[in-house]
């Protein structure tokens, strides 16, 4: 790659510098065929969430909303602009599962044209595919693994998602399905399709607190996402921290990405993105110094967010 590093947020490209404290993973917009009834969808309270998220503290948000999951990248963009918080939008594809079987098939045959298009060009509705692409850019390609492996629909999105970063430099963010495949995503991306490690983040790894699996995961040296902490009685709270710890202990602080993960419009509120700063953030302080968490939140996404476009 040519050129300065710089985050593709939905107002443009910044200095990474500049993004600040960063909720690595979020949603503002999200609503899936298998979330009936929990849709993120409503401007106004998006536009709350994020203002109370910044009164909070924070700067930036990275939404990993992907095509056809209602991204609503225009709001993102007048959001972004109004309550003064950088965003970044998502391109990719989820998990077939979360799809109406007609928007799916609408683009799967054409997905790195698709992905390359919303990075370079500008996003457009899944719901219009004909009207121009007036949306803001997107700043990351989403994509996700299966339960335990990685299918088909997860290999072929996989590898537009490689094809449309050697084409544009985008991250490429993973969601990891309960945290599992993990070894298996790099494998494919990293050692397959040549993507560098330093470009690609799974997240969800608090979703499978194996302290010896998220090591191994560490030491490929992609950026590792600990994202959704915040389900009373599940592993993802009461393991974290133990996992996180252990990660900096090993070395591996600089790899750490924090994020809220709100997908539903139960949790908007309930413990919603603000959470990560008013809670999360000040009991990791505790635990592991605020210079080891303000490079979570800053220095770590200034980095993984990052990279020289190549258009």
């Amino acid at each position: 790659m040519t050129g300065e590093a710089k985050v593709r947020t939905v107002l443009g490209d910044i200095e990474p510098a500049a993004l600040g404290v960063t909720n690595s993973h979020d949603h503002l917009f999200f609503a899936s065929k298998l979330l009936p009834g929990q849709e993120l969808d409503d401007p106004a309270e998006a536009a709350h969430a994020l203002l109370e998220f910044k009164t909070r503290g924070g700067a930036a948000l990275v939404q990993w909303t992907p095509y056809g999951l209602t991204r609503r990248t225009r709001e993102l963009a007048w959001m972004s602009e109004e309550v003064g918080v950088h965003v970044v939008a998502a391109t990719g594809l989820h998990r077939a599962e979360h799809y109406n079987p007609a928007i799916l098939g609408r683009v799967v045959d054409g997905l790195v044209k698709e992905f390359v298009a919303d990075l370079t060009e500008g996003t457009q509705p899944a719901d219009l595919p004909d009207e121009p692409r007036t949306g803001p850019r997107a700043g990351l390609v989403k994509v996700a693994g299966a339960f335990h492996t990685i299918d088909s629909h997860a290999r072929l999105t996989m590898t537009a998602a490689a094809v449309a970063h050697q084409e544009t430099g985008a991250p490429i963010a993973v969601h990891l399905e309960l945290g599992t495949a993990a070894l298996e995503t790099v494998d494919l991306l990293c050692g397959k399709l040549d993507v560098s490690p330093g470009k690609v983040i799974l997240g969800h790894l608090n979703r499978n607190p194996d302290p010896r699996l998220q090591r191994a995961v560490a030491e490929t040296g992609v950026f590792l996402g600990f994202d959704g902490s915040s389900r009373a009685n599940h592993a993802t709270d009461w393991r974290l921290f133990d996992g996180l710890e252990a990660l900096v202990e090993a070395g591996h602080g600089g790899q750490i990405l924090l994020g809220g993960d709100t997908t539903t419009a139960a949790a908007r509120w309930q413990p919603g993105a603000s959470y990560l700063l008013t809670t999360l953030a000040p009991r990791l302080t505790e635990l592991l110094g605020g210079d080891v968490v303000t490079a979570m939140l800053v220095a770590n996404p200034a980095r993984a967010f990052a990279t020289s476009w190549r258009s």
